[in-house]
């Protein structure tokens, strides 16, 4: 299984990092380790030596069949299910190896930074390109976002990684955060929502 995730897909979100895809007409994609992926409610332990680890709330993908240089307008056809995850990033790391040109694969890798919910098959709603999701911390709403506000769709997301990669059955894409993300605690806890649905419920340690 492969972790996708698409990096500055929010207009908003960039502007809060003063970073601009104005000039960009492709999507920038990352992977995470496959020792990333946190799943089925267990605790995110928060690493001790990596400063400050903020969430990134995303709309998640499952793709559901093999495909090599996918078509855009049959990339639809690759993935049945959707769920919100989360995106841990380590972000004075981040901003570290950005200075220095740097990738990212510390900073967004590590264990257990791809948290994962629950998967909804896609054909539970009228349209997966104008989904709303949030997450909870505590109890208190902390980011929210709609999928519609996305800059690269689903879609084309597909599309452009399957150049590159050949996309299997169980791969997994995160589509990007929009803004709002802060640092989590310990003792937090984190609930993911896709419009109403509770798809994810776990506790920071």
């Amino acid at each position: 299984m492969k972790i996708f995730a698409v990096g500055m897909n929010y207009a908003k979100h960039n502007k809060s990092l003063n970073e601009t895809l104005s000039t960009k007409n492709e999507p920038i994609i990352f992977t995470k380790a496959d020792s990333a992926l946190l799943k089925d409610k267990k605790p995110f332990f928060i690493p001790d030596d990596l400063g400050t680890i903020e969430y990134e709330t995303e709309l998640v993908v499952r793709i559901c069949r093999l495909g090599k240089t996918i078509s855009e307008r049959f990339a639809h056809r690759y993935y049945d299910a959707v769920t919100v995850g989360i995106d841990f990033t380590a972000r004075e790391l981040q901003q570290k190896l950005r200075a220095q040109g740097l990738p990212w694969d510390i900073c967004k890798g590590f264990d257990g930074s791809a948290a994962l919910g629950e998967w909804v098959t896609k054909d539970k709603f009228l349209d997966v390109q104008r989904l709303r999701f949030h997450l909870d911390i505590n109890g208190q709403t902390v980011q929210e976002g709609c999928t519609s506000d996305m800059l690269f769709k689903i879609d084309e997301i597909i599309s452009y990684i399957s150049r590159y990669f050949t996309l299997k059955t169980g791969d997994i894409i995160y589509t990007g955060c929009p803004s709002g993300c802060g640092p989590v605690n310990i003792n937090d806890h984190l609930e993911g929502y896709i419009e109403e649905r509770k798809v994810l419920d776990f506790n920071c340690k």
